[in-house]
């Protein structure tokens, strides 16, 4: 779940409504055709969340070998369905965050922070514009209507492009001074 939602930055809402028939294996996409928000199926949040979503090999088999586990495997079935309710509907997100992924997080080292399901899509978005991923394949990957949400919610500038976008501007101005700070070293991130 973890892997789906932090390489394809799929809302919450669109995750919990996924079934199988919205993996297609042959394209390796996912469709988004619907959400689910307090266990109730509706729409998408806007026309261009409706749109398929590329999804890696690698997340592809994890998905497949979850569908073999799973004990709802029909097309229909939730992907993540909630087994005290006989599958009829998809698990609790607010509950998977309290008793698992949180857990997960602080086992990782990760404390002191609260993290919740719009984290991962924030962070996808960091990572498409740490890695120089065009603004509009970005977009597309993160089904915005607009650039302009891509660019001013969902991608947050990484300390070390400030950093080196800072040394390159004291380098114009003072020429030679960049030598300088080769010699001294950066703080170390916290």
């Amino acid at each position: 779940m973890v892997l789906l939602i932090g390489s394809t930055g799929v809302r919450r809402s669109e995750l919990m409504a996924l079934v199988w028939t919205d993996i297609n294996v042959q394209t390796m996409e996912v469709s988004i055709t619907k959400s689910c928000v307090r266990n109730r199926l509706g729409d998408t949040k806007t026309e261009c969340s409706r749109r398929p979503v590329p999804l890696h090999p690698v997340v592809l088999e994890s998905l497949l070998d979850w569908k073999r586990q799973s004990l709802y495997k029909n097309d229909g079935d939730f992907l993540f369905p909630s087994i005290r309710l006989n599958g009829t509907k998809p698990l609790s997100p607010d509950s998977l965050l309290k008793k698992s992924i949180r857990p997960a997080l602080i086992r990782a080292g990760i404390a002191g922070k609260i993290i919740g399901w719009h984290n991962f899509r924030h962070t996808l978005g960091t990572l498409l514009r740490a890695i120089g991923t065009d603004i509009k394949v970005a977009q597309d990957l993160l089904r915005h209507a607009n650039s302009r949400t891509t660019l001013d919610i969902y991608t947050h500038a990484v300390s070390q492009q400030k950093r080196d976008a800072n040394t390159k501007v004291v380098e114009l101005l003072l020429p030679g001074r960049g030598l300088m700070a080769q010699h001294l070293s950066a703080p170390s991130p916290l």
